[in-house]
């Protein structure tokens, strides 16, 4: 009987043995994290470390930029209400690709490889009110694309290679509605030929589809297209957050490009070879706060070429050539808190003075770098420490003695004058009064220097 229980004993134990090791398995793959499979927890946890998470004004901002990313992680936080996605690889946007993310208000795709966008692929983007998809591959779309946006607000499309034929037809029209003001605003035709350059928003829709076959339409040779200046747009990057920041720096700009964006806040302008700022450049940035001009051997700003910059807080000039500024320059900033001048060869005379002045009569204004490079005698100096002396160069005690030395010679001036009421009084016979005029006060001059 003992012997058969034993053998019982055995068998049940050996049975238990399978199941354990999945069970033993299993609680590991479980003490590594809930996600199922290590390989994919592991790619998983990689990826979400790469991915930055932050709040910011009370929403949520999931930063995945420059990470080589080719899609959309199932994985991410689903409430962001931003999600930054510039510099990575995704080349093609599938339909429900981002349909998870229900509050999401921003979208930033810019600068990928973005070829073709499915119909669908923003399906389920209620709350979207920013698109960015500039800097991509795009040739053409429907409007299918933007029925799931009902709020969207901003859409940037331009440097995107659009080829301007029959299948954009429905989307153009939707980019011309006239309440879509900001969408497509400086996206332009790559092609067919005859169109390159124009903006969609400026196209005639009914040239879309009409029949290009050779020989229709009048042949003969077209003439050269016209080159223009590109655009602010093809040269440089917006990017809408988490402030609409418009990056120019280093391109190798000498002019201020034309078409400014009216919604942009910041602007970086820096180290290129901008030589003169000509009036009216800004006009239409009336929501600038912060311009950036530093580097660019600028020589000359005219009078009005910050006009339209009323918000403007700070401005950075330093590292230049500016020698002083025009009477007048300054005039438009009414609410500059930051001005940056440093290593510019400031020339300290009379034109400089009209710069130091005005800094006197806007104290709130913090500044940096007014230093005199020329003339020799004031090089180090700082620029208000000159105007002082300048001001000063009569100070009270010496005009006193001045004052001192002018008695004397009054006196003097006084007797030659007196010499001649005496030589007509002598010829009046009136001889018994020459010497009323000596006792007469000297005149008094006032000294008052000349620039």
């Amino acid at each position: 009987m003992r012997l058969l229980a034993t053998l019982l004993l055995l068998l049940l134990l050996r049975s238990a043995e399978p199941r354990r090791g999945p069970r033993s398995g299993a609680a590991a793959r479980g003490a590594g994290g809930r996600v199922r499979g290590r390989g994919r927890a592991a790619v998983t946890r990689r990826q979400v470390q790469e991915c930055k998470e932050y709040m910011e004004a009370g929403e949520k901002y999931l930063d995945c930029q420059d990470r080589q990313l080719t899609t959309v992680m199932q994985d991410w936080p689903k409430d962001i209400h931003h999600l930054l996605l510039a510099r990575n690889r995704f080349q093609v946007l599938r339909d429900n690709m981002f349909s998870q993310f229900t509050q999401l208000k921003s979208l930033d795709l810019q600068q990928n490889d973005i070829s073709m966008v499915e119909d669908g692929a923003f399906s389920g983007l209620s709350q979207l009110t920013t698109l960015l998809l500039q800097h991509n591959g795009l040739r053409t779309a429907t409007e299918e694309v933007l029925l799931p946006l009902p709020r969207l607000t901003y859409l940037r499309l331009y440097d995107n290679p659009w080829d301007c034929l029959c299948p954009l037809d429905s989307f153009i029209r939707t980019l011309q509605v006239p309440s879509n003001r900001n969408l497509g605003n400086y996206a332009k035709c790559a092609e067919p030929e005859s169109l390159r350059g124009q903006k969609l928003k400026m196209l005639r829709v009914e040239s879309l589809c009409a029949d290009r076959r050779p020989g229709v339409g009048g042949g003969g040779t077209r003439p050269p297209p016209i080159k223009a200046k590109p655009e602010i747009t093809f040269l440089c990057h917006t990017y809408m957050f988490p402030r609409p920041l418009l990056d120019c720096s280093s391109k190798d700009l000498n002019y201020i490009p034309t078409d400014l964006p009216s919604d942009i806040v910041k602007m970086d302008l820096s180290r290129n070879s901008i030589k003169h700022l000509r009036p009216k450049h800004f006009l239409l940035s009336k929501d600038l706060k912060l311009l950036n001009l530093s580097g660019n051997g600028l020589q000359h700003i005219d009078k009005a070429s910050f006009a339209g910059l009323l918000y403007l807080r700070e401005l950075d000039l330093s590292n230049n050539s500016l020698h002083y500024f025009q009477y007048g320059v300054l005039e438009d900033l009414y609410f500059l808190r930051k001005l940056s001048l440093d290593n510019n060869p400031w020339i300290c005379d009379y034109n400089i003075h009209y710069l130091v002045y005005w800094l006197k009569h806007h104290p709130g204004v913090f500044h940096t770098g007014l230093i005199c490079s020329e003339p020799q005698e004031f090089r180090g100096w700082r620029v208000e420490d000159y105007v002082k002396t300048y001001n000063g160069e009569c100070p009270k005690d010496k005009q006193n003695g001045v004052n001192g030395m002018d008695t004397g010679q009054g006196g003097q001036v006084g007797t030659d004058n007196d010499a001649q009421e005496v030589t007509g009084e002598t010829a009046e016979g009136q001889g018994e009064n020459l010497s009323q005029p000596l006792k007469k006060k000297p005149n008094k001059f006032e000294i008052i220097r000349l620039s």
